[in-house]
């Protein structure tokens, strides 16, 4: 039951409760009062606005001015009126256009709807045009008021803008290593940055080929050489993602034809994709970095992997030195690295250092959050409720941007009501977030309940991050197989946030994101005769066929909520062989730090976390992390006939 990043929720058949259940009806709920909701139907205006909302997505200039005509009394005018412009400055590969000829549009556009979601949207995409047109000044003007300021290539505009007027380079070069940091957000505006502030001794070429060393990494290989130029291993970065081991085997004969600085950076990228492959020979190639030195020269990716290749080879010494030795900005990221840098300390003899770290994540509710508070000796514990009055809730319901998220979201466009929902979230306190979100459970919008409720800093409602929809469905399920049931919410919270027709790009769907071959094999397994693909969508049949293949993996895995989450995630071989690839028995914080899927790994240590939280909820205990997590022992995989 593999599945990718990105769920793409399709809002299209829903339990007969759910708002959504309009949408299978094709029919879209109205409010009418408290916890009351009656049901419009879809006008053809409707189909014509999504159409149009399609069409603008593609950049179809011709299209959308045709379906703009007919909505001139459409409710969301300023959507209409953005859905036509946006194409006109966009090109069809979604690349700003220099020529575009809609600026004094754009003003309009922006002066009548100043201050909403969509107008901070449109200013984005202009200052993406401004910018690639070189219109400093009118980019400077902008870009103060743009809200959000959640583009990295505006950004990287508006360090060209400040080169132009002959600021410092060496500080603009700085800035600019702050802010690139994920090469998948390296556009255009990044990639003439870089070579700029070369020229100019804004960065080193050293400097530069890491930034582009990142994005041949993951294989933007354009994208690296536009930044890095040519690198003198290049060649052994595309090699490496190829075939890492035979790399490896290679550069041990060649190294001595490079000087140190590329002999150091060579063997991390080695060490990167044999780590992710679980090889063994990548503590041996991040060893030969580390002798060699120039840590600052790595990738933010080949960082991480040298903690983790240090973590699955136990070599204390070497996580302290590649987590001291990390880019700031990517260990500050991740809690992760605090937590695992307070480890080494532990294990190398320093615990008053070390608990220091820890109390840094004591307080955060996460996954090493929890490990943190159990290596002070403390207990797992959630914060006092905080109520709210039905005063509060109630004015939440009278907040434009929530009706207007709702009335998107019936309409299946998710993309256009969650910007709507977050919008109206910004500036509020913990209080107002609560009743937002207490808000949203009442109208069983269960994913910006929790979405919401994950805002709060100071006054929480675990209740609300944590909610318990579909008990009375779930739980005679996990009765009946004596499945855990705060594990199974765990699950279901990571899996599709309580939306009951979530669908995955690759086809899982449903509260469990159950795929349609494993319901087949899991349905004849339990004796479900009548079941159809059809009824994969049907709430029931959903959690009745998740829960079963999940309890299936786990007693496949020996008992191992790690191995299971992971299963349940990737498929039952991976974890399996991840487990066979071990070197040694190994606890199982590290194994999860260690999986080679970025989005399993992250999955495993959420799950988990949630089921922490859910058991205190519901039974008021919860079994420690550390114990839960378990020892992983390295076991020759057996093939199994889950799918």
């Amino acid at each position: 039951m593999v599945k990718q990043t990105n769920i793409v929720i399709l809002l299209s058949f829903l339990g007969s409760f759910f708002y959504g259940h309009a949408v299978a009806k094709n029919v879209s709920p109205v409010k009418i009062g408290e916890n009351q909701r009656i049901e419009a139907p879809i006008s053809d205006a409707d189909k014509t606005f999504i159409e149009l909302r399609d069409a603008a997505r593609k950049n179809d200039i011709q299209r959308t001015q045709q379906l703009s005509g007919s909505l001139s009394n459409y409710p969301y005018l300023d959507y209409v009126r953005y859905f036509q412009l946006k194409p006109q400055m966009f090109d069809k590969g979604n690349e700003a256009r220099a020529d575009s000829s809609v600026d004094d549009e754009v003003r309009a556009f922006i002066s009548t709807y100043d201050g909403s979601a969509i107008a901070d949207r449109m200013r984005n995409d202009w200052l993406l045009v401004l910018g690639k047109r070189k219109d400093w000044n009118e980019f400077d003007r902008e870009y103060p008021k743009f809200v959000l300021d959640d583009d990295t290539n505006v950004k990287c505009y508006s360090l060209q803008s400040r080169l132009s007027k002959n600021e410092d380079p060496k500080v603009i070069g700085q800035e600019a290593l702050k802010i690139m940091i994920d090469p998948r957000q390296f556009g255009s505006a990044c990639q003439e940055l870089v070579p700029a502030l070369v020229q100019v001794n804004g960065l080193s070429t050293s400097q530069a080929r890491v930034l582009g060393r990142s994005a041949a990494e993951m294989n933007f290989e354009t994208a690296g050489r536009r930044m890095g130029g040519d690198d003198p291993i290049g060649g052994i970065v595309r090699a490496a993602r190829v075939d890492p081991s035979k790399t490896y085997r290679d550069f041990v004969q060649s190294s001595s034809r490079y000087n140190k600085e590329d002999q150091a950076v060579a063997w991390g990228v080695i060490g990167q994709f044999l780590a992710k492959r679980l090889d063994r020979n990548a503590i041996d190639a991040y060893r030969r970095q580390q002798q060699l030195g120039f840590n600052q020269l790595l990738s933010a990716e080949t960082q991480e992997w040298k903690v983790r290749t240090a973590l699955r080879a136990h070599d204390w010494s070497l996580v302290r030195e590649s987590i001291e030795s990390m880019n700031p900005i990517v260990r500050q990221r991740d809690p992760a690295w605090t937590y695992w840098y307070g480890r080494s300390l532990k294990e190398l003899g320093d615990s008053e250092k070390a608990n220091t770290q820890f109390q840094l994540l004591e307080d955060q509710f996460n996954f090493y959050g929890q490990l943190a508070r159990e290596e002070l000796g403390k207990p797992i514990v959630i914060p006092p409720k905080t109520k709210v009055s039905n005063a509060e809730i109630k004015e939440m319901g009278k907040r434009g941007g929530f009706s207007r998220a709702e009335r998107f979201y019936a309409m299946n466009l998710r993309f256009e009501g969650n910007r709507e929902w977050n919008w109206e979230l910004r500036g509020m306190s913990d209080r107002q977030l609560l009743a937002a979100a207490e808000y949203a459970k009442r109208i069983h919008l269960y994913d910006r309940t929790v979405n919401t409720a994950d805002r709060t800093k100071g006054e929480h409602d675990f209740g609300l991050r944590y909610p318990t929809p579909f008990k009375e469905q779930i739980s005679p399920i996990a009765k009946n197989i004596d499945l855990n049931l705060a594990w199974a919410y765990g699950l279901i919270r990571q899996e599709s946030r309580f939306i009951t027709n979530a669908s995955s790009s690759v086809g899982a769907s449903g509260l469990m994101q159950v795929m349609p071959n494993t319901a087949k094999y899991v349905a004849k397994k339990i004796g479900m005769n009548s079941y159809t693909n059809e009824r994969l969508k049907e709430t029931q049949t959903n959690l009745t066929l998740g829960s079963h293949y999940l309890n299936m993996v786990l007693k496949d895995l020996d008992d191992s909520w790690v191995l299971a989450s992971a299963a349940y995630n990737a498929g039952p071989s991976r974890p399996k062989s991840w487990r066979e690839r071990l070197n040694q028995s190994t606890e199982g914080a590290i194994f999860v730090e260690s999986i080679p899927f970025n989005e399993t790994r992250t999955y495993v240590k959420n799950v988990l976390a949630n089921a922490s939280y859910y058991s205190l909820l519901m039974d008021g205990q919860t079994t420690p992390m550390k114990q839960r997590l378990g020892v992983i022992v390295p076991k020759t995989a057996v093939l199994s006939e889950l799918p």
